[in-house]
């Protein structure tokens, strides 16, 4: 009886004892989709990682807000450059961590 279960198998399955049909490459879709998923968060956060100062950093640094600031309002012609660059001393001299 054996014989005849296995001759109605049809071509391209393959019959293991206890295993039922053979799962051929599909069973490489999992992992290889779980590899996908954690290389693009890795690859995304990484980048935004890399693109952005740490909170700490931001937190920490009043001066470079008051230089940005300062820059912006020069940009936009508020004041002149002798006023910019006499602004801008001060400003780095009261912070001189900041370099």
């Amino acid at each position: 009886m054996t014989h005849t279960l296995l001759a109605a198998a049809p071509m391209g399955v393959a019959m293991h004892p206890g295993w039922g049909p053979g799962f051929g490459w599909w069973f490489l879709l999992i992992p290889l989709f779980w590899i996908l998923v954690f290389a693009l968060l890795f690859a995304l956060l990484g980048r935004r990682w890399r693109r952005s100062e740490p909170p700490w950093a931001i937190a920490n640094s009043p001066g470079r807000s008051a230089e940005t600031t300062l820059a912006e309002r020069y940009a936009k012609g508020d004041i002149d450059e002798t006023e910019y660059r006499a602004r801008l001393e001060v400003i780095r001299t009261n912070n001189p961590g900041q370099r």
